[in-house]
């Protein structure tokens, strides 16, 4: 199905990023798996190829164009290709967001270059043992002691956790204020008391640093308060539609992807004198997933182009990131079974997808989430 979102210069981006991943990135991605985090040297080539804040202004080092299409079309490639260790779209996606809105000049002047030359790895600290998607069960506190901040806690499953240069961390800031009683504070590489913990074990995206980090009277200058105090939960809040829709985004182009591979595979392998995919099952299971992949992609590409209008909505978000990511796993899990054995062999692109896919329903929030938000918006 042809796609309408995209014009000239996104389509000689994608080139220029598809030939990125291809130097850069896929002869070194298998060894970054079996270390368990990626080098810090691709993120280096990433800025100076400008795959790194296509949104912050000329005059940081950036691109200069606020168009989550670019950012869309790195978050397809990447899935695309399964090369899931470089965590550029949380920079991109995640935390650009964040610095571009709330940071002051002194703050801009402070990080963006380096945020953008990739020389200054992001990453965003929320979730916490106890608290998963419930973000208003935040412990981690930060308190005023002169002009600096205090901060005590932990966090997990923090993406870009170990390369991390710079972390915004959610602390409560005022116990007694509700949801009006959270901070975002930027945490720097090298403050005293500020840990890092294991890099943990997961169940796919091997190449991934994903951390558990400490924060043990970690004292913090005043001058790394991002935005207002007390209005933490608002700013995440306005800007979860743009990381959900990020995994959907993710979801869909993985979907077309595993679904192209698995097509080709039923035609090759032979069972019983003939391909598989002339068995009346295989095929009314294909057109099923490719009907499936195609709802998946316009819905995908609908909400992309909402949200370069600033039109997309919270519920319409929720609604992408549930439909897309349940709609990756399912499609996954049914073209590993098309393999067979072989599809349960990890040198087998499907094994790697299915187990890469799992967390898309959990991470950015869950699925139930999505299904409250939903739901709330709805009157029910």
């Amino acid at each position: 199905m042809e796609r309408t979102i995209f014009e000239p210069e996104h389509d000689l981006f994608r080139e220029a990023y598809q030939g990125f991943l291809a130097q850069h990135v896929a002869p070194n991605h298998a060894r970054w798996e079996e270390q368990e985090i990626v080098d810090r040297d691709v993120w280096l080539e990433a800025g100076k190829n400008g795959f790194l804040g296509m949104a912050i202004p000329e005059e940081f080092g950036g691109g200069g164009v606020d168009d989550f299409r670019y950012n869309a079309i790195i978050g397809e490639e990447s899935a695309r290709g399964g090369f899931s260790g470089p965590g550029f779209t949380l920079h991109n996606d995640i935390i650009a967001p964040y610095l571009m809105a709330l940071c002051n000049d002194e703050q801009k002047q402070r990080w963006l270059p380096k945020y953008c030359s990739g020389e200054m790895i992001t990453a965003i600290a929320m979730t916490e043992p106890g608290t998963g998607s419930d973000l208003q069960g935040i412990r981690t506190t930060a308190t005023k002691s002169g002009s600096d901040w205090i901060i005590n806690g932990s966090k997990t499953f923090i993406t870009n956790g170990i390369n991390a240069d710079l972390v915004i961390v959610v602390c409560r800031t005022d116990p007694e204020a509700g949801s009006k009683g959270f901070s975002l504070i930027a945490v720097e590489r090298g403050m005293e008391g500020f840990e890092r913990g294991r890099n943990l074990d997961k169940v796919g995206l091997k190449a991934q640093d994903t951390a558990e980090l400490s924060f043990n009277d970690v004292r913090v200058p005043a001058e790394n308060l991002l935005g207002e105090e007390g209005m933490g939960f608002i700013y995440l809040m306005q800007n979860l539609p743009q990381e959900r829709l990020s995994i959907a985004v993710a979801a869909a182009a993985a979907m077309e992807s595993v679904l192209e591979k698995t097509i080709e595979y039923t035609k090759d392998r032979k069972a019983f004198g003939k391909s598989i995919g002339n068995f009346q099952n295989s095929r009314f299971l294909l057109a099923e997933l490719a009907t499936s992949t195609a709802a998946t992609r316009v819905f995908v590409d609908r909400c992309i182009d909402l949200l370069v209008q600033g039109k997309l909505t919270v519920p319409e978000a929720a609604m992408a990131k549930y439909y897309a990511s349940e709609n990756q796993v399912h499609l996954i899990d049914r073209c590993l079974q098309l393999h067979g054995g072989y599809g349960y062999m990890r040198e087998y692109f499907v094994a790697k997808a299915f187990l890469d896919a799992r967390v898309q329903t959990i991470y950015g929030g869950t699925t139930e989430i999505m299904k409250e938000i939903i739901g709330r918006s709805l009157g029910v």
